[in-house]
């Protein structure tokens, strides 16, 4: 089968072609014959950084990037009753850990994935996996969302931040997103009561008593999102666990929880993931998709940090 390989971390010169043998699945596997792939900005991260790639593959090499996959089950483990040969399938394979996403085939646990709705195309289904579960487990895992509470989500028309937005409004929050004010009428569309230009207003000065803010930015959006959180709310901080002191001291002072928080794969999240993509609660919006052969360019097109929803490879 073709897959992409990684030798060392650098430019997208480094996602390398190759013929590789299908994977052999265990008795909790299933092998998945993918259709879509999503580019996230952690795999652009574990590619372009040795540290990440390290920190996630060790150093084994080469490695196969990706996590998020939708395809068609082609064979089960012998464990496996959820699923069987020509079910459609959508997950997030193996996040913290080896996805082997960025291949033909991939073996997955049954457990990281979630049958397909028939509503949604493979290339939705693929966008609603990592970025959908983040959005999901910081919001209803971690955050505890409840009708009523007021989220402000930064970088609201992102691949995370737009499913935020959509999940926060369904649950019955009062939500404000953050973006450029060129998606501003997208972010409405997801259901936002109200939006914030970053590039000509300070959300510091428009926003108080938040319950909830997801961070996906950290920096200074971190650092004033504390001065307009509630007591005993929370801010659930994505891109790193390394909170600089003064804000962390800040925040204790305040009464104000920071949370860092990775997503995992779980099952629960991937079936609810998908009840809300069957129900229309959620609708995934793919920015621009690439063939396999130009998964390069799809790389560079994240690298932008310009990107409303989600790119997508197809296979």
């Amino acid at each position: 089968m073709k897959a992409v390989i990684v030798n060392e971390a650098g430019g997208v010169e480094n996602l390398q072609f190759t013929e590789i043998d299908k994977p052999v699945i265990g008795n909790d596997e299933v092998l998945v014959k993918v259709v879509s792939v999503s580019i996230n900005p952690v795999d652009v991260k574990s590619r372009a950084y040795e540290g990440v790639l390290n920190w996630i593959f060790e150093e084994k090499r080469p490695v196969i990037l990706g996590w998020d996959i939708s395809g068609e089950v082609v064979e089960t483990g012998k464990s496996v009753t959820d699923f069987k040969p020509g079910d459609e399938v959508f997950g997030m394979v193996n996040f913290f850990g080896k996805g082997n996403a960025y291949a033909e085939y991939v073996a997955a646990p049954a457990a990281h994935l979630a049958l397909k709705p028939q509503n949604i195309t493979h290339q939705q289904a693929a966008a609603a996996s990592m970025a959908a579960s983040t959005a999901y487990q910081a919001l209803v895992d971690v955050a505890g969302i409840k009708k009523g509470s007021k989220v402000l989500v930064h970088a609201a028309s992102g691949g995370v931040g737009h499913f935020a937005v959509q999940m926060a409004k369904h649950f019955g929050a009062y939500v404000i997103g953050i973006s450029s004010g060129k998606n501003k009428e997208f972010v409405l569309s997801l259901g936002a009561d109200e939006h914030i230009d970053y590039t000509t207003e300070n959300f510091y000065e428009k926003v108080q008593d938040a319950d909830i803010i997801i961070d996906t930015l950290q920096g200074k959006a971190l650092s004033d999102s504390v001065d307009i959180v509630k007591e005993n709310g929370i801010i659930i901080t994505l891109p790193t666990p390394e909170i600089p002191e003064d804000i962390a001291l800040r925040a204790r002072q305040k009464k104000v929880n920071i949370e860092f928080m990775m997503v995992q794969s779980k099952k629960e999240t991937a079936e609810a993931i998908s009840g809300l993509l069957k129900q229309e609660a959620l609708k995934p919006f793919v920015y621009k998709t690439f063939p396999f052969e130009d998964i390069a360019l799809a790389h560079l097109e994240v690298e932008t940090s310009r990107v409303a929803g989600k790119v997508i490879v197809n296979l």
